[in-house]
């Protein structure tokens, strides 16, 4: 990649010379299939400052929730993390064995899975699985536990937490499950948090709730998040960045508000012009032509370009770097210069945890 041309969209933090809280150099992700080796995260690069929610967005089999489970590094086989780094306070965690990994999971870094239903052991009672990090990370007896898993389920506004500690699972509605599993992901005080698709099995009215309780812990406890999401409205709402994926590379990072206010990427481009809006006045929703091509055979050079209303020859023949197009917004894209991505391997091929 070109240094003068290209950026690695390392955030705000890593401008201001200060060490992000998570820091995502060039990951490359690789799954071993019949079809051959597919790599479904090339080159991810991102950071978290502190206190700050950043998004992920893309559509599904962009490449978020690989990205999300190897910050944990909790793919399974066939998956493997092919290299890069991934920099906890400044600290690899690709670098560690597994007993170090396992005193940041869940303790340092924690994860809200998308399905809490087949999250949480549904013959074991709520306080436990609330309680159980706490047993493991910091040592509590059984009695502690509990008495803190009451504590972190008023925290996350379940009514009479003292007694929905010995529910199951199967006795909580959808949002209340969620709500248990914010508070399990709390329950060590981590300073990074990892929402994976939050909102996506509630209706509106309860993921409003869920939202809004998020931004409430997160100015409290000056919780960082990241976001992995689809929907572009709960973006605008809650984030102050946006990266966006497409079929595994990272084409677009901006601030919020400038990625909605001037997209340069065609495909946020086009993601934004699909929204359906009131005023518009539109009888159809704008749609993106083609459909996402099958990440076992991308085509080659830029993998938008088949569906991209401003190709031009050279998106069919190279991959466009990740380049500056003003202000703190950056897109891979022919558009705003010609730098080509290289690929910068490194010696070291980290296995990922079962």
């Amino acid at each position: 990649m070109s240094e003068t041309a290209a950026v690695s969209g390392r955030g705000r933090a890593a401008e201001a010379g200060a060490t992000p809280v998570l820091d995502v150099r060039n990951l490359r992700v690789t799954f071993d299939t019949d079809d051959g080796r597919v790599r479904a995260v090339d080159g991810a690069s991102f950071s978290i400052a502190k206190g700050e929610a950043l998004a992920l967005v893309g559509e599904s089999g962009c490449g978020k929730s690989v990205t999300a489970l190897s910050i944990l590094r909790l793919l399974s086989r066939p998956g493997r993390i092919e290299g890069g780094e991934i920099r906890y306070r400044g600290r690899d965690l690709l670098s560690l064995d597994e007993s170090e990994m396992r005193g940041f999971r869940g303790n340092r870094i924690a994860m809200i899975f998308q399905e809490p239903m087949t999250s949480l052991n549904p013959v074991m009672k709520i306080g436990d699985q609330v309680g159980e990090p706490l047993r493991i990370h910091r040592g509590a007896s059984r009695a502690e536990a509990r008495a803190r898993a009451v504590e972190l389920l008023d925290l996350v506004s379940i009514p009479d937490a003292a007694s929905r500690v010995d529910d199951y699972p199967h006795q909580l509605s959808g949002g209340m499950r969620q709500r248990v599993m914010i508070a399990m992901a709390l329950a060590c005080e981590p300073e990074l948090l990892i929402a994976d698709e939050p909102t996506t099995a509630l209706d509106v009215t309860i993921q409003a709730g869920i939202l809004e309780l998020l931004a409430s812990l997160r100015e409290r406890l000056g919780l960082s998040i990241l976001l992995i999401t689809h929907n572009l409205g709960i973006v605008a709402e809650f984030c102050e960045r946006a990266v966006v994926m497409y079929t595994g590379r990272i084409v677009e990072e901006a601030p919020v508000e400038q990625l909605f206010r001037d997209p340069k990427h065609p495909y946020t481009r086009g993601l934004l012009a699909s929204l359906p809006r009131l005023s518009s006045g539109a009888s159809r929703l704008s749609t993106i032509p083609g459909v996402v091509p099958d990440i076992r055979r991308l085509p080659a050079g830029c993998a938008f370009a088949p569906r991209c209303g401003d190709v031009m020859e050279q998106c069919h023949a190279a991959v466009p770097a990740l380049m500056q197009t003003g202000g703190e917004s950056r897109a891979r894209c022919f558009l705003y210069g010609d730098a080509r991505e290289t690929l910068r391997e490194t010696p070291r091929e980290p296995e990922s945890s079962e």
